[in-house]
């Protein structure tokens, strides 16, 4: 991880560079955000702390050239500075406020709306990258999660990466807390991972969240009636995205 002098130090870079009058700031756990301006366009400018899964983030960004998503107008790798969404309300209240299955067809909309990915898949990490996960956990003798369970959703997760069909680059962690609202241009994605896989797994994530709140998907009853949607708005495999969503809840337990 970054020095907070190194993390200064690269944000200042990134605000000379990229013309950026700051207003305000923040400091999260993965990151320093900048609010500003740039000319007359509200920004937000983000630096990553240290690689991971949202370092390629503004490469993600550009390949949906703003469809589905945020629009990104600068990056480099660890960082991006982009249009600020206005009010920026997540997707969570509204599943939160017991319109659950409002929130769900939103979530539908925005898959929709980032379905045609302007670049080539070369070069963006894969779900069987992702897969790795299992046996580096099984190899490091970790045991707070049942080996029986890993081993489980580990020959779940290779089967359904071997028999995957139209793969397509996903979000990777599509959910109610990365879905905000803008008042221009409505629901939108934020902080894509970037990862190719089938649509199907590109479900998971909404699947177990919003974490505050078990009772909208940890019944039987709840996650059915989200499948279905997602299964009639999307023309998925029902099926393979249940399987897809249990064994990636075992992969983001580990």
């Amino acid at each position: 991880m970054m020095s907070v002098r190194q993390l200064q130090g690269r944000v200042n870079e990134r605000v000379r560079e990229w013309d950026v009058l700051v207003e305000d700031s923040l400091e999260t756990q993965s990151s320093f955000i900048v609010f500003g301006k740039r000319g007359n366009q509200p920004v937000v400018l983000k630096v990553l702390r240290q690689p991971g899964d949202e370092w390629r983030s503004g490469e993600v960004l550009d390949a949906f050239n703003g469809m589905g998503v945020v629009r990104v107008l600068e990056y480099v790798e660890g960082a991006v500075l982009l249009e600020r969404l206005s009010p920026g309300t997540s997707l969570l209240g509204l599943a939160l406020s017991g319109r659950d299955e409002e929130a769900t067809e939103i979530l539908i909309e925005v898959i929709q709306g980032m379905c045609c990915a302007s670049r080539t898949l070369e070069g963006f990490v894969t779900v069987e990258d992702w897969g790795k996960g299992f046996q580096r956990y099984l190899e490091s003798g970790d045991n707070q999660v049942p080996g029986s369970l890993v081993v489980q959703g580990q020959e779940l997760y290779l089967k359904l990466c071997a028999s995957q069909r139209r793969r397509r680059l996903l979000h990777g962690d599509l959910q109610h807390y990365n879905v905000v609202f803008d008042t221009y241009r409505g629901w939108l994605a934020i902080d894509p991972k970037g990862v190719v896989g089938e649509i199907e797994y590109e479900i998971g994530a909404s699947l177990r969240n919003p974490y505050e709140n078990p009772e909208l998907f940890a019944s039987p009853e709840a996650v059915e009636r989200r499948l279905k949607r997602f299964e009639a708005g999307l023309k998925l495999d029902c099926e393979r995205a249940l399987e897809w969503g249990f064994a990636q809840a075992v992969l983001s337990a580990i």
